[in-house]
């Protein structure tokens, strides 16, 4: 039995040195090959082997940390109702402990001269610490345990030293007394501080609740259950009830239930959710649809081909939580920081007690106090492991929902530098299948119509139907498409309704056959005139201009008379040279790779704007070229569809698939474009450049914040402007660091892309 690889949601977590112990208490653990904590996303990637260690033991030896580890497969509804209690709890707690330290600030601040002051301070507070703060100091003493600490292990020192010092200046007030000191009370200090930590993870968990909302959309754009045809009887049921070949009944206006192919009917489907494209796609017999995306206009019979796990919109969940679980390469410093965080602040606390009281011994027992108290509090890491993962989740989500799949952070890290881009041609840069671009008629030879009254659009669509080369199917996409009837009604398909005899396919060269009567022989030139036919001087003139645009002539004629030239190209993809044109803007050098001949290559390179381009190149050679432009410095995305594209994918620094290509070429890439356009590779690149640089501005002030206010905390203002900076404004400024970084996180939500 292979390893399992998991993605599990872990509660209790509320810093960065939280999922750091986590990670590696896992990591360590005999059986475990990895282990990944996602702080952001409370959730950890554990992949295992099943012979050596169970999941349950992989649960108590989270829990034995003070973290509870939920193993179990959640819906959306329930991820939602377990988000909305653990934030009703912290609303609760964070308005219960308002309440009780609101009082004890004002008796504090304005009546400490009250009777009985210090010891209704003291009753106030202490609900505070033992009910609504109790969590910090459990989880404290449970990470004790394993000689471990984090973030409330600072909160519980700071708070718990507060109190205690201030408890024993209530009850033994003498012992200062009798030395020349005042016994002062710091109880509004540790009643604050829990206050407005509280308070902070109440705003940061309603602002992390925002960074994972694109993974909830997808998660909730399943259907729960579909109206199923088994045995002649059409029937509703659960979406997990249904089997491959099961035929689905979709009415307009209906969510497809799974991934399948239309059998019956025709209709337009909005795929934007699934793939970011605004424009809905027609869908006739024989076409593939996707699960989630939604029927509109007609009435559709659907055999299912993909069901539960392995539908689009389950890979795509899926991948989306693999890559948010990851981690970029920038996020290894923040992540060796908060390894050796806390253990550090504790000890500045330490040397800047040790300080005040060496520096002032008359004076510096209060100010020592003061200063150890804020150092702790305030040295927050929760901004530091909440700067990467907030970002990626916002970034990686917002990529999904434009219909680009990146399958882990230092992806889309990497892809930011790209200063090359290759572009295979065929079904990239192009459509990837010939399609008819000229159509001239003999007019002479009697065009359509014809005073005979032949339908030659519909002896073309019959005839070729039967073929299957690639050009037949062109021709019948072509000449079977019809103007929507004024009142709105779309057309049937196929167009001619003549009857067909006689076909015959003679291999590279054409078909023949009778339709109505009439003898057809469609195919190229040497074809036509080898069956007799005279093909006229100006069809001939402009089969060479045809030809020198790269184009490929096929002939129609009719009881061997030649009616028709069409012409035929693999196109280029509406939007691609617009693309292409916009990377070339943003300073990146564009290449094309085909195996076509030059004359092709050179034309398509040409017509989408790129100047540098190699034709009849192999896989070998793609994969060479990617390798030469990386000797040269470049760091190169390469982009292709096809098996022959596979090799030049794995060795770029970053391969990029369009969706609409193998499966080979989307498992050897980092990044997929699921429509397969080229619009979306700028729109990546640019969410690239955006997500990176929200993590470097998270970064920056996260450490910005820890390197000034520490050693403000620490008093070193005090000998010169006589400030000391309050444990409570210490910790209301630590839990602004973690709402502001998640904040600029946020803010990529609404970044422009296009």
């Amino acid at each position: 039995m292979g390893n399992i690889k998991g993605i599990y949601r872990v509660d209790g977590m509320s810093c960065a040195s939280c999922a750091g112990s986590i990670q590696t208490m896992l990591s360590a653990t005999e059986g475990v090959g990895s282990a990944t904590v996602n702080l952001a996303s409370e959730q950890v990637m554990v992949e295992f082997d099943p012979a050596v260690i169970t999941l349950v033991q992989i649960e108590k030896t989270v829990d034995s940390l003070g973290f509870k580890l939920i193993t179990r497969d959640l819906s959306a509804e329930e991820e939602h109702d377990m988000a909305a209690v653990r934030l009703k709890k912290l609303r609760i707690n964070t308005i219960l402990s308002a309440a009780f330290s609101i009082p004890v600030v004002l008796i504090a601040m304005v009546f400490h001269h009250m009777p009985y002051a210090s010891p209704i301070m003291m009753a106030l507070t202490i609900p505070v610490l033992a009910l609504f703060g109790r969590e910090f100091f459990i989880i404290a003493w449970k990470r004790m345990l394993h000689f471990s600490a984090n973030m409330d292990t600072l909160v519980a020192l700071g708070t718990g030293s507060a109190f205690v010092f201030s408890a024993f200046n209530t009850l033994f007030p003498d012992y200062f007394l009798s030395r020349g000191l005042e016994p002062h009370v710091y109880f509004e200090a540790a009643a604050v501080i829990v206050t407005f930590i509280l308070l902070g993870r109440y705003f940061e968990e309603k602002a992390k609740r925002k960074t994972s909302e694109a993974i909830k959309k997808l998660m909730g754009m399943g259907v729960k259950t579909a109206r199923v045809i088994r045995n002649g009887v059409e029937k509703e049921m659960l979406i997990s009830k249904i089997v491959k070949g099961d035929t689905l009944v979709i009415r307009p206006g209906e969510k497809i239930p799974t991934d399948g192919r239309v059998v019956e009917g025709f209709s337009t489907i909005d795929e934007s959710m699934i793939t970011g494209e605004s424009v809905p796609v027609n869908k006739w017999p024989g076409d593939g649809v996707i699960g989630a995306t939604i029927n509109q206009t007609g009435s559709l019979k659907v055999v299912a081909e993909k069901v539960g796990s392995e539908t689009m919109l389950s890979q795509i969940i899926r991948l989306v939580q693999e890559a948010q679980g990851s981690k970029a390469p920038i996020q290894k410093v923040a992540d060796k920081a908060a390894s050796v965080f806390v253990p550090v602040v504790i000890g500045i606390a330490v040397l800047t007690f040790i300080a005040w009281t060496v520096w002032s011994p008359a004076t510096g027992a209060p100010l020592a106090f003061i200063a150890a108290v804020t150092v702790l509090v305030i040295a927050c890491p929760c901004a530091l492991g909440l700067a990467t993962p907030t970002a990626l989740m916002v970034g990686l989500g917002k990529a999904a929902q434009n219909g680009i799949l990146v399958k882990d952070a230092q992806s889309l890290e990497i892809f930011c530098k790209t200063t090359a881009i290759v572009l295979d041609k065929t079904g990239t840069v192009t459509n990837g299948r010939p399609q008819v671009t000229d159509v001239t008629w003999d007019h002479d030879a009697g065009n359509l119509p014809s005073p005979s009254g032949r339908d030659i659009p519909g002896a073309i669509v019959a005839i070729e139907s039967m073929s299957e080369h690639p050009f037949a199917q062109a021709l019948v996409n072509f000449f079977s498409v019809q103007p929507i009837d004024a009142d709105g009604t779309l057309p049937l398909k196929p167009v001619g309704t003549g009857v067909v005899s006689g076909f015959e396919s003679i291999t590279g060269k054409g078909v023949l056959a009778r339709f109505d009567g009439d003898l057809y022989h469609i195919g190229s030139r040497s074809y036509i005139t080898g069956s007799g036919c005279v093909v006229p001087e100006e069809f001939g003139r402009e089969e060479l201009k045809l030809k020198q645009e790269a184009r490929s002539v096929v002939y129609v004629s009719c009881n061997s008379v030649v009616i028709a030239m069409v012409a035929l190209a693999d196109t280029v993809k509406p939007g691609s040279a617009k693309a292409i044109a916009k990377l070339q803007e943003m300073g990146l050098q564009v290449h094309l790779l085909s195996g076509d001949s030059v004359a092709i290559t050179s034309h398509i390179a040409a017509e989408a704007g790129i100047g540098y381009f190699k034709a009849e190149a192999t896989p070998a050679d793609k994969s060479a070229y990617v390798s030469r432009l990386k000797e040269q410095g470049f760091v190169v995305a390469m982009v292709g569809d096809g098996i022959n594209d596979s090799p030049a994918l794995a060795v770029s620094d970053i391969g990029i698939a369009m969706g609409t290509g193998t499966d080979i070429a989307i498992e050897s890439a980092q990044i997929t474009l699921i429509k397969g356009d080229l619009g979306k590779l700028v729109t990546a690149l640019k969410l690239s450049h955006e997500t990176v640089k929200t993590i470097r501005q998270n970064l920056f002030w996260a450490f910005f914040y820890n390197i000034i206010m520490i050693p403000v905390a620490a008093g070193i203002l005090y000998p010169f402007t006589g400030f000391m900076l309050n444990p409570m404004l210490a910790g209301a400024a630590m839990a602004f660091s973690s709402v502001s970084v998640v904040s600029n996180s946020l803010r990529l939500r609404s970044k422009r892309l296009d």
